[in-house]
């Protein structure tokens, strides 16, 4: 009835985004799932309780997201959204000296105004429920490790955006929470291997003699994140809580990696955690 609650959750066709959506389902909400692809929103459907409803959403794409407010806003008749999981994104990596500066404002239009245009469009409706904002961030928004500049620089953006808009939002009732996972399991590895070729391939070929140990861990590293990494679900897990908790978290540091990593950069001094980065760096360079 109309009591079941309503939530958006954007790049819903892979990972945590779909993970989150299948989980909120069946805790009953009604997902409205961000997809880019009718298949992904079938298969979705398809996996899913009643409570699905797929919407054709690119958050790069002005007009996408106007039709896909307008739809959600009809299909509420009148009410508003109870949650908004800001969560499409994509890595980008490579060094910054030589990365293709089109590649990285895709990365920025994706991961950043992306994820604003987003909350804009849908900011009426959760302002009718006095509902609740996730972001999806990172432990890269954090600390950065070499050759992950493009990536981070995206996530550490988020972290302004979270932090504004939940001092912004604070009188309207509008609670704000960011997630910081360190690896799940998911296709962003694959598409990150995907990328970082394209981007070696595209550099010149000093860039390759000028990074050549940092590249070669670069094609190895998303893979081996991969198997390291922890279950979507962990995620997911989190950002019921910032929905659904009388008091969520500001920020959820997921994964013991995460947590780790997040208190080491705290507490130790730059030149220190450079100087252990650059050899760790070199140990896995090794290693893999």
């Amino acid at each position: 009835g109309l009591t079941m609650k309503s939530v958006l959750v954007t790049g819903a066709s892979t990972g945590i985004g779909r993970e989150c959506a299948l989980d909120l389902s069946r805790a009953g909400w009604r997902v409205f799932a961000g997809v880019r692809k009718t298949e992904d929103g079938e298969s979705l459907r398809a996996e899913s309780r009643d409570g699905t409803i797929p919407v054709i959403l690119d958050v790069t794409d002005e007009k996408s997201i106007q039709r896909a407010s307008a739809m959600v806003a009809a299909d509420l008749a009148g009410t508003g959204l109870d949650g908004l999981v800001n969560n499409a994104g994509i890595t980008v990596q490579g060094p910054l000296e030589f990365v293709p500066l089109a590649m990285f404002e895709q990365q920025l239009k994706v991961n950043v105004t992306g994820q604003l245009a987003v909350t804009q469009a849908f900011l009426p409706l959760i302002r009718k429920n006095r509902g609740r904002i996730v972001f999806m961030g990172s432990e890269s928004g954090r600390f950065t490790l070499p050759l992950l500049g493009p990536y981070s620089t995206s996530k550490f953006a988020l972290e302004a955006i979270a932090d504004a808009l939940r001092l912004e939002l604070r009188s309207a009732g509008i609670k704000v929470s960011l997630m910081e996972p360190g690896s799940a399991k998911t296709k962003i590895w694959d598409k990150a291997v995907e990328n970082s070729e394209r981007i070696i391939k595209a550099m010149p070929a000093q860039a390759r003699q000028y990074y050549a140990s940092e590249l070669e861990l670069l094609s190895k590293l998303p893979a081996r994140m991969n198997q390291m990494a922890f279950s979507p679900k962990k995620v997911s897990k989190a950002v019921i809580h910032a929905l659904t908790a009388k008091r969520p978290g500001t920020r959820y540091v997921i994964g013991a990696e995460a947590k780790a990593m997040v208190f080491f950069y705290h507490l130790t001094p730059t030149r220190m955690t450079d100087w252990i980065t650059i050899k760790v760096m070199r140990l896995l360079g090794r290693i893999l």
